[in-house]
């Protein structure tokens, strides 16, 4: 075990350190919080886009229901750009996090000890040296479909459905469900099934990134080994 690092007689860092510390936790809340505002305005552009999507499609009986096909083209832009705007959020909640964890929380318990023979200051200096992403894109992207797109993704899929079977009068029978999906020369088959598989790869990356995160938290435990 590493020895325990010894910035002046009585404490692992010094006035000084601590001071250059807070600051750096404070840059990294506010980093943070500023890419926490981008994630947020993406998923709020993939929103509007629909609720047009919507307000097209429902305007009358006679209205088409291509827009609510179209819009989903838009709504997995919005999803990419999000997945990685959060690669980079997570660097900076990443570090904010591991200083609350390593150096705030030790700092307020009774006996005050930092535990700098864990070597969680090595981590964070690395971290600064070499910066890189702390997740991969697919997580990135599985975790904003978990969070946000999924329920997107859920709404446009019901609208669809909906209005397939509500207008331009309710339908009769399945077969005329399908029919209704028709595309030009694009069978309604086709393009339900399409939706389908949409759907599904949605509901698959929100349940692998849950299962993902939880053996990646396993296999890490309490260890001050890796951020993010």
């Amino acid at each position: 075990m590493a020895e325990k690092r010894k910035a002046a007689e009585t404490s692992e860092f010094t006035a000084a350190e601590i001071g250059a510390i807070a600051h750096l936790y404070r840059a990294e809340v506010y980093r943070s919080t500023i890419w926490r505002t981008r994630l947020d305005t993406t998923t709020n552009w993939a929103v509007v886009t629909l609720g047009v999507a919507l307000s097209i499609s429902f305007s009358s009986p006679g209205a088409s229901p291509i827009p609510l096909l179209i819009v989903g083209v838009l709504i997995l832009l919005f999803l990419v750009l999000e997945a990685r705007r959060y690669r980079y959020f997570n660097v900076w909640r990443a570090r904010a996090r591991w200083l609350e964890k390593h150096f705030y929380a030790p700092m307020l318990t009774e006996d005050g000890d930092l535990h700098t023979e864990h070597n969680w200051h090595s981590v964070l200096a690395n971290d600064y040296l070499h910066p890189a992403y702390h997740i991969g894109f697919m997580t990135a992207l599985a975790r904003r479909v978990r969070r946000n797109y999924l329920w997107i993704l859920a709404i446009q899929s019901l609208a669809y459905v909906g209005k397939l079977v509500i207008h331009p009068v309710p339908v009769q029978s399945f077969a005329g469900f399908v029919n209704r999906a028709d595309i030009g020369p694009i069978p309604g088959e086709l393009v339900l099934a399409f939706g389908a598989v949409y759907c599904i790869a949605g509901a698959g990356l929100a349940n692998w990134v849950v299962r993902a995160d939880a053996k990646r938290a396993r296999e890490r435990g309490a260890k001050a080994e890796a951020m993010g």
